[in-house]
This record gives C-alpha cells, structure tokens and sequence, in this order.
C-alpha cells in the first residue's frame, strides 16, 4: 500500500509545485528524450518537438534515447548557423507559439555554467530544447518608518511578449551572449527602472535560485541571481525602455499576496520568495511548509542533466536513421 502525504498544503507551497512542474513531474522521464550537442546532454526535448525534428536529418538525429545536434557541426559558429536556419523555417512556418517571441537576442548553450559554449540559440527558442537559462533580478526595497520594509514591483507593460500585464519583481533580465552577470544587473537597472549609478553602489550579490517549469511554450529550467538594492524612500523607479507599464511600493504583507494572486508572472515567484526567506519574514515558524520550500528554491539544474553512466555515441555521418 502507498503511503499517503497528509501534511497540509500552505498556499506557498502550492505555488512552489507551480513553478516547480516539471521537475516534479520526474521530467517526464518516458516522454522527453536527452538533447546531446558534442557528446554532452545540454537539453530535453519533448514529443511535439521531436516530431518536426525529423523533417531535419542532416541537423538532427533522433536516436531511441535521444536527439542529437549532428556531430558534423564541429565548431561554435557552425553549430549555430544550423540551428538558426530551422528556427527560422519554425518561425517563418508558425510551428511553435513560443517563436512568436523572438529577438534577435541569444542565450548560450552550455554542458555547464562555466565551461565554454556549444552554440548559441534565439532566447524564445531555448524552452523547446530544455535549455538552461539564467537571469538576473533585483529586488528593490525601502525600510519606511510607518510600513517597515516595503518592496517595489513592477507591472509588465501589455505589449511584452511573455507574461504581458502581469505583476513581477522590480528587475529582471536574461543573461545574454556577451554581457555578465553584474553587468545584466546594472543594465537592466537602467532600462527597466532608471535607477542611478550612485544608487546601485548599493547593489548586493545575494546567491541564486532554481527552478524547473513547464508551458505550453516548452521546459524551463531556470537559474537566477538574486541581488537587493536597498533605495532611498524618495526614489521612485521610472521604465525606459517601455516594457513596464508602472511600478508600486508595497509593505511585506501586501507584496506576498500580490505574488500569491494568479497575476503575478509565475516564474518570478522564486526570487521574491527566496528574498523573504533570507530577510526572516517566512520562516520555520510562521510556515508549516518551509522546508519543502526552500528545497524547491534551489533544484539541481547544474546536474540534473549530468548522467555519466550513459555514453552518447558520436557519429558524424552527416544523416541518422531518425525514427521515433
């Protein structure tokens, strides 16, 4: 007989699951095959992608355990060339929702944080290889004498192209190829929030989190660095770069049911979390599910993909026997 689990679920943790999905649906391991590029897995691939893979035998080899970007590729340069063109012909063919979001702005493919790039990909394509991303985001906050201490959120402008219209941390931004993560950070403190050079003298490094989520778009599984920015309570932030639509100072209380409500943007829930947690606000003692929680902060995404008992086999023949 199994066991049941019949620890009370706190909101909290319900949300945690949430942008936890698939993680917690163990990847769904017999579904979604391991997306390997010079021999290392970097990605998932899920059914509905594979199947337009196969239209692409010189690009990919779809193999019973995996897919594989086709080892005749041998460089950085021409690795990505070849995926770029079938992203293009999904996009021009309006194969995958997803690509309605591109950019023209690109993530790095890697086996792992700090080693070197494999390729580089369109950043709205990643989610439909499983590839790991991570960001930057800064919690701004305000200690005020009558409400304590308050944070700024920001409301995405209507027109961006994911999670138009909802709530989300004050700033935030993807690491893209050639900027750092420090660097992220104070760029998009300027764009999305104006705040001055003499300000973010003030800007903390605080760790990161993790994450594993799924949509319709594909698989995310996320690392952001965190940072605080403590802000003077005359500072009020300004958008520049028109995807946000306003900005709001709320008291902790107030904060945490707006990231509790259906319209904060499910992803950022994480740092705001991990932000209260660090700062004593939710703790063991005022949340039954606090560990749990904390566990589902921080997912093993730099070695979720590591399986070193299973060898891909390279062949660069140019053309596999795809077959799903």
């Amino acid at each position: 007989m199994a066991l049941m689990d019949t620890e009370p679920m706190s909101r909290l943790l319900k949300l945690a699951k949430k942008f936890n999905c698939f993680y917690l649906s163990g990847l769904h391991a017999s579904d979604c095959r391991a997306f390997v590029v010079d021999g290392q897995q970097v990605g998932l691939v899920r059914p509905n992608v594979m199947k337009e893979l196969l239209s692409f035998p010189q690009v990919f080899q779809v193999q019973p355990e995996y897919v594989q970007l086709n080892p005749a590729f041998r460089d950085y340069a021409e690795r990505s060339a070849k995926m770029e063109e079938v992203l293009k012909e999904w996009r021009d063919g309006g194969k995958f929702v997803t690509l309605r979001g591109w950019r023209e702005e690109c993530y790095e493919v890697r086996a792992h944080f700090n080693t070197q790039p494999l390729l580089k990909m369109d950043r709205s394509a990643t989610c439909l290889f499983g590839i790991r991303n991570y960001g930057v985001d800064i919690t701004g906050y305000v200690m005020d004498r009558e409400k304590g201490l308050s944070i700024w959120l920001q409301k995405r402008s209507p027109t961006k192209q994911t999670w138009p219209g909802y709530w989300d941390n004050m700033v935030g931004g993807g690491l893209s190829v050639g900027y750092g993560i420090h660097e992220t950070g104070i760029k998009e403190a300027g764009e999305e929030a104006s705040i001055p050079t003499k300000h973010l003298g003030k800007l903390k490094s605080a760790g990161c989190v993790s994450f594993f989520f799924e949509s319709e778009r594909g698989l995310f599984p996320n690392t952001e660095f965190v940072y605080d920015l403590e802000l003077p309570p005359d500072f009020v932030p300004c958008n520049g770069d028109g995807e946000v639509e306003t900005f709001e100072l709320l008291p902790v209380k107030e904060c945490l049911e707006r990231v509790l409500s259906p319209e904060f943007k499910t992803t950022s829930v994480p740092v705001v979390l991990d932000f209260l947690i660090r700062h004593g606000y939710i703790t063991a003692e005022n949340e039954p599910n606090f560990i749990k929680i904390v566990e589902l902060l921080h997912v093993p995404l730099q070695t979720i993909y590591s399986q070193p008992q299973r060898k891909y086999k390279i062949e660069a023949n140019g053309e596999a026997n795809n077959s799903l």
